[in-house]
């Protein structure tokens, strides 16, 4: 355990007697509306030549107006052949493709480290007054009987705009490197996926970071898991709270974590879940130790659009302890079936609910 981690420890128990007690444990979040179909999707006007939809990525509202960052799955190799864009609204209902970010070489030998990005997170570092663009480049290459090698070797990059304030988040960003990738100072958990995800958040005068990784190297794959990276930066050196990772919000399955502070201090992160029809969610008092996960059904009845309900975009704040929640999920395409990992190759799509954050058992939402 870090130093950093020990205080925010002593401080926890000091203020709230036990952190993963109390607050966390009595918090929900239910769905209190949202819209039966989905608000992004191919079909879309400025979606035109993307063949496989939308995956990933964060949703943030500045003035007003709603910026999506998300993964387009625009060709073939699936997973490979990809762009990072961006994308405006001013309902939550109706978008318009600003640009492409980035795209991905799709390369398909192994060799280019940047044949598949993915997930792009924005940050904004209010020491230096600019956004800050998180994403993985994957190395690509067809899979093998023993290993899954579609995605391996991911890297977190990160960029900054070169447009400062918060209004500068449609950039350009410029790539300032890689700031965590596997190697050397590895845990055993971390596999050949590599880094499979990242996400910064501000705790104190310091910064925290989930990150993600998978043994790929051995199919099945039985475990996706998350651990926490530390810095004093939102530029790094990050370095990996050992001691504590992998964190066991999941037994089995965790992606993609994003995280919000709350108006009472505390924090709550959504991620990507095997649940039916849901997305995970967990909450944390001092933002180190993170609660059992809990899992949020984001469709149902006729609110069913979805086949595969995959990852969520982040909580927007509304007010009041009330929120926006975007998410992916590949739409229901009459005839078409899973791949051997469970995989269904329909077009992927963008939902929206809204969420409200609630006293354990003081009321249960239902998708509208």
């Amino acid at each position: 355990m870090t130093s950093w981690c020990r205080k925010a420890v002593l401080s926890a128990v000091i203020l709230l007697i036990c952190p993963l007690t109390g607050r966390a444990a009595e918090r929900e979040l239910v769905v209190t509306g949202g819209v039966k179909g989905a608000v992004l999707t191919t079909r879309t006007p400025g979606a035109k030549g993307n063949k496989y939809g939308f995956e990933g990525g964060r949703v943030v509202k500045i003035d007003g107006v709603y910026h999506l960052f998300t993964s387009e799955m625009v060709g073939d190799p699936h997973w490979v052949k990809m762009k990072l864009a961006h994308w405006t609204s001013g309902d939550r209902i109706h978008w318009r493709r600003v640009g492409t970010l980035l795209e991905s070489s799709g390369d398909f030998t192994g060799k280019d480290r940047r044949a598949a990005l993915w997930s792009p997170m924005p940050v904004y570092d209010p020491k230096e007054g600019r956004w800050n663009l998180f994403y993985v480049a994957y190395q690509a290459a067809p899979d093998t009987q023993k290993e899954w090698l579609t995605n391996h070797e991911g890297r977190i990059w990160r960029a900054v705009s070169q447009a400062r304030g918060r209004s500068g988040i449609g950039g350009p960003y410029k790539d300032a490197g890689v700031i965590l990738e596997r190697g050397p100072d590895s845990d055993k958990w971390e596999g050949l996926q590599g880094t499979d995800s990242f996400f910064p958040y501000q705790v104190g005068d310091r910064w925290c970071a989930f990150y993600g990784s998978a043994h790929t190297e051995s199919l099945p794959i039985s475990l996706w898991q998350v651990g926490l990276a530390t810095a004093p930066d939102l530029a790094g050196p990050w370095t990996r709270s050992s001691g504590e990772n992998p964190l066991k919000v999941e037994p089995r399955f965790i992606e993609n974590p994003i995280v919000t502070r709350l108006a009472d201090g505390g924090y709550v992160a959504v991620y990507d879940t095997k649940a039916e029809k849901s997305i995970g969610y967990t909450f944390s008092v001092d933002g180190v130790h993170w609660s059992a996960g809990q899992h949020l059904v984001v469709q149902r009845g006729d609110g069913v659009w979805s086949n595969d309900v995959r990852t969520p975009l982040g909580l927007v704040e509304e007010g009041k302890d009330t929120f926006t929640l975007f998410y992916t999920g590949n739409e229901k395409v009459e005839g078409t079936h899973a791949d051997g990992y469970g995989i269904t190759l329909t077009p992927a799509a963008v939902g929206m609910v809204e969420v409200a954050l609630k006293r354990a058992g003081a009321g249960d939402g239902v998708a509208q």
